[in-house]
């Protein structure tokens, strides 16, 4: 299994950024996807995630979606009206369905980190 994640970068507050997550070796419509970030200084933390339903986290709800392509295999996280808040590590995530998708613990396979930069 390999989960590739992408789109990450340097914007400016207020800035919209949309990072990919392209996952092969696994059947990925049978999967919970999730996003997670990590602060510098920070722990990982849960962003957005997507079984049947998709869940986020209360300070990123209304600003982030994370939509999902099965016909591409990719997971995405737009993300809109970025604040400086917002700079991290972004790591996308795939684990079996799961009914708490905002644990760390619930998923098994991880991409590399893509890096999200927001100047004030």
């Amino acid at each position: 299994v390999q989960l590739q994640a992408s789109g990450g970068g340097l914007v400016q507050a207020g800035d919209s950024l949309r990072l990919s997550c392209a996952a092969s070796g696994l059947a990925f419509s049978s999967y919970t996807l999730g996003w997670f970030r990590q602060r510098p200084g920070k722990e990982r933390e849960f962003v957005a995630a997507i079984t049947w339903r998709t869940y986020y986290s209360d300070s990123m709800k209304g600003r982030f979606t994370i939509p999902k392509d099965n016909t591409k295999n990719t997971v995405y996280l737009q993300m809109n009206g970025l604040k400086p808040e917002d700079a991290a590590v972004y790591y996308c995530a795939a684990g079996s369905m799961s009914f708490n998708p905002i644990y760390i613990s619930e998923y098994r396979y991880w991409g590399q980190g893509t890096l999200v930069t927001v100047s004030s």
